[in-house]
C-alpha cells in the first residue's frame, strides 16, 4: 500500500526529530493545510498510522514527509540539511550538491519549489538494496500535475543513496 500524505504533519513528529538533533522549533511551527486541504496519511482500517525504522520504505516516506515539510513552512535550511544529514549517504549529498549547483534547484525534489503533497511507493529490491517510486504531487487538487523519482536506500545503512527520475513515469 502506497504511503500518501500532503504537508501539514503534527508538530509533535517535527519536535521529535529535532529535539535530538538540538534544533528548536518555535511554538505552533507546523504549517496548517493550504487551501483547506487535510493532511492524510495512509492508515489501517482501526484508524493507527505506523513505521519501523527497520523499514526502508517508511524512513523514505519518513524523510520525504519531513522534507517536504520543512520546505513547504519558512523552508528551514537548517532542518532540511539536518534531514539530509541523517537520511542521506555523504555520497549522495555531495551529489546533490552538484545536481544543484548544475540546475539550480533542489536535488531531493528535482525542482525549484516544494510540492503539495507526496506518495511513496515499493518499487522492487535485490543486491542489499530497496527501491522506491516517489510521487510528488504539484498544482491544485482539482488539477493536479505528477513527478515521480526513484529513490534507492541501501540496506546495511539505512540511508537513502541514490534520487533521479523515475524512468517508468
Amino acid at each position: 500500500m502506497p504511503i500518501t500524505r500532503a504537508p501539514g504533519r503534527a508538530a509533535a513528529t517535527v519536535a521529535a526529530f529535532l529535539l535530538p538533533l538540538g534544533l528548536a522549533a518555535p511554538a505552533g511551527a507546523a504549517p496548517d493545510p493550504v487551501g483547506g486541504e487535510t493532511a492524510t496519511v495512509a492508515q489501517s482500517p482501526d484508524g493507527h498510522t505506523s513505521g519501523k525504522p527497520s523499514s526502508a520504505l517508511d524512513r523514505v516516506a519518513d524523510f520525504y514527509g519531513a522534507y517536504v515539510d520543512a520546505r513547504n513552512g519558512d523552508n528551514d535550511t537548517a532542518l532540511t540539511g539536518a534531514l539530509r544529514r541523517h537520511y542521506l549517504s555523504q555520497a549522495l549529498q555531495d551529489r546533490l550538491a552538484t545536481w544543484e549547483e548544475e540546475n539550480r534547484a533542489d536535488g531531493v525534489l528535482r525542482a525549484q519549489n516544494a510540492p503539495r503533497g507526496w506518495r511513496v511507493s515499493y518499487a522492487g529490491g535485490g543486491d542489499g538494496q530497496s527501491i522506491a517510486t516517489v510521487r510528488l504531487a504539484w498544482g491544485s487538487t482539482a488539477h493536479p500535475t505528477y513527478t515521480y523519482l526513484r529513490v534507492r536506500t541501501t540496506l546495511s545503512t539505512m540511508r537513502i543513496s541514490d534520487i533521479d527520475d523515475a524512468p517508468d513515469h
